[in-house]
C-alpha cells in the first residue's frame, strides 16, 4: 500500500518522518531471537528482551512497514482489563484475575513512563476513560462489574452524576457513567513508530517489506523469506489478525472482524465548546461499542466495531480501504457531539481485529516447536494489553520463571469458533440481531426475545462484561 492510501493515523505519522523504511531482508542471517511482526506486540517483546539481556541479538521482520497493521490504525484508546473482571475470574480464578487487572492498569502507567522517558511524540494523554449508557436499556449495565471490582478492592472507578458525565463526555447523549483515571489516549501510528525508534536504538535489527514464507523448526528455527533466511535460536510470532493466514491451524481460534473509524478536520473551537478538549475516551455500553475521543490538534474521532466479518479468517481488500460504514459513523459522531455537525470529515478507515472466543488474548508455543512462541487475540483492546503481551513473550523467549510464564494466559486458545460456513453465517445472524436490538433500544422500543437471545451470544465481544462475578 502506498503512503497516501494508508489509514489516517499511520499516514499522519509517516508524513512527519524523514527516516526511510528499513530495507527488506536479502541474505541469510543469524540471530538469537527472531520476531515476526512489527507492531505493538513485536516491539514490546523486542524492547523488553533487550532491556533484560542487552547482548541478545534480536531481529524483527514485517511484511509491510512498521505500524501497517492494527497498531497503526486502531482508535488509540488505551484501556485496562478491569471491566473484564468477571471473565477473568471465570477463566483463571480469583487470584490470577486480580493480578491481571492490576497488571493491565500498571501496563498503562508503564507506557506513560516509557513515552516520557524516550520522548515519543505521540499525543499521549493520561486523562482517563468514561463508560456510559446512551439508552435506558444500557442503564445499569456496568453495575455488576463495578460492584465486583469494589468487593475485591480492585476498583479505580467512580460513578459520576449525570451532569458531570455529560460535561466530561462533551455530550448530552449519556444517561449515566463511570470514570476511571487509569486510561489514556494516543496517536497510535506515532506510538508504534516511536517504539520502532527505541528498539533500533537498543540494537534491534529490522527488515520491513519482508513477509514470512516458511518456518521450520528443530534446535534452531529457520524462517524463510522471499529473498533471505534467518536462523534463530528462538522465535516469536506477533502478527495478530494475520495468524490464521500464516498458520491455518489457528483459523478457528479467532474471528476477523472490522473496527471502523472516522475523524474530523481540526476544529479547536468546537472542541472547546463541547468540553472535550482533554484526552478522555468515551465508550457506551453496547455489545459493539461506540467509542470516541478528541486529539490535541482539535479533531474528533469516533469508531465502532463489529461491522465486517471475514469469511474463513481471510484478509479482505476492504480492510485497506475507507470504511464502507463511514456515513453511519459520521451520523453517530455528530449525534454525540453536535458542535461538530458542520465540521468536515477528514478520513475514514477500518482494519481487521482478531476476536477470540473469550474476548482476551492468549499465548503459547507453536505446536511442534518448543522454541517458537505466539500471542494474539486482543479482541479490539490491544494498545495497553500488548505491553503485557511483550512481558509474556519476552519472558517465554528468555526462559524465565515468573508470574508471566506461569500465567494461564500461556495455555493457548480457550475454545474455537465453529467451522465455515457455520462461523460466518452465525456471525451474520448474531450481528444483525445486535443491530436490531440496538435500534430498538435507541428508539425505546421493546426488543424481540429472539434478538436479545442471539445478541447475548456476542457478549464477550464488548469492552466490558455486563455480569457480576
Amino acid at each position: 500500500m502506498n503512503r497516501q492510501a494508508r489509514p489516517f493515523w499511520i499516514a499522519e505519522a509517516l508524513s512527519g518522518e524523514t527516516e526511510l523504511a528499513a530495507r527488506p531482508l536479502s541474505a541469510a542471517i543469524r540471530a538469537d531471537l527472531a520476531i515476526v511482526g512489527g507492531g505493538y506486540t513485536g516491539f514490546w517483546t523486542a524492547i523488553r528482551a533487550k532491556q533484560q539481556q542487552p547482548d541478545l541479538d534480536v531481529v524483527i521482520i514485517d511484511a509491510d512497514i512498521v505500524g501497517g497493521g492494527a497498531s497503526g490504525r486502531n482508535g488509540g484508546c488505551v484501556l485496562s482489563w478491569s471491566t473484564k473482571l468477571p471473565t477473568l475470574v471465570r477463566l483463571y480464578g480469583e487470584t490470577e484475575a486480580a493480578r491481571l487487572v492490576r497488571a493491565s492498569e500498571q501496563a498503562i502507567l508503564d507506557i506513560d513512563a516509557f513515552v516520557r522517558l524516550h520522548r515519543i511524540d505521540c499525543d499521549w494523554r493520561l486523562d482517563g476513560t468514561l463508560y456510559t449508557a446512551t439508552s435506558q436499556a444500557q442503564v445499569g449495565a456496568s453495575d455488576g462489574v463495578m460492584r465486583a471490582l469494589e468487593e475485591r478492592g480492585l476498583s479505580q472507578w467512580t460513578r459520576l452524576a449525570t451532569d458531570e458525565v455529560r460535561r466530561r463526555a462533551g455530550s448530552r447523549a449519556h444517561l449515566e457513567g463511570w470514570y476511571s483515571p487509569v486510561a489514556a489516549s494516543v496517536q497510535p501510528g506515532k506510538l508504534v513508530r516511536g517504539l520502532r525508534r527505541v528498539a533500533r536504538d537498543l540494537g534491534v535489527r529490522l527488515y520491513e517489506g519482508t513477509p514470512l514464507s516458511r518456518l521450520t523448526g528443530g534446535q534452531r528455527v529457520q524462517l524463510e523469506t522471499p529473498r533471505g533466511r534467518i536462523t534463530a535460536d528462538r522465535a516469536v510470532i506477533a502478527v495478530n489478525a494475520w495468524m490464521g493466514t500464516l498458520f491455518p491451524s489457528f483459523r478457528r481460534s479467532i474471528a476477523i472482524v472490522s473496527s471502523d473509524m472516522v475523524i474530523t478536520e481540526p476544529n479547536p473551537t468546537a472542541l472547546t465548546r463541547s468540553g472535550l478538549d482533554r484526552g478522555i475516551s468515551v465508550l457506551d455500553s453496547r455489545t459493539f461499542v461506540h467509542y470516541y475521543r478528541s486529539t490535541s490538534d482539535g479533531r474528533l474521532m469516533l469508531g465502532k466495531g463489529g461491522n465486517t466479518f471475514a469469511f474463513g479468517g481471510r484478509m479482505l481488500d476492504v480492510f485497506d480501504q475507507p470504511s464502507p460504514y463511514a456515513e453511519s459513523l459520521q451520523k453517530a459522531l455528530r449525534s454525540f457531539v453536535p458542535e461538530f455537525s458542520h465540521t468536515p470529515i477528514a478520513a475514514s478507515w477500518n482494519g481487521p481485529s482478531d476476536r477470540s472466543v473469550t474476548g482476551l488474548p492468549f499465548f503459547g508455543s507453536l505446536p511442534g516447536h518448543s522454541n517458537v512462541w505466539y500471542g494474539f487475540g486482543y479482541s479490539g483492546n490491544g494498545v495497553g494489553p500488548t505491553r503485557m503481551g511483550g512481558e509474556i513473550l519476552s519472558s517465554l523467549a528468555l526462559g524465565l520463571d515468573n508470574d508471566w510464564t506461569r500465567s494461564p494466559l500461556t495455555a493457548g486458545p480457550l475454545g474455537r469458533f465453529p467451522p465455515e460456513p457455520i462461523r460466518y453465517v452465525g456471525s451474520m445472524i448474531v450481528r444483525n440481531a445486535i443491530r436490531r436490538q440496538e435500534r430498538a433500544e435507541d428508539e425505546s422500543r421493546a426488543v424481540r426475545p429472539w434478538d436479545r437471545r442471539l445478541a447475548s451470544l456476542a457478549a464477550s465481544a464488548g469492552k466490558a462484561d455486563k455480569t457480576s462475578a
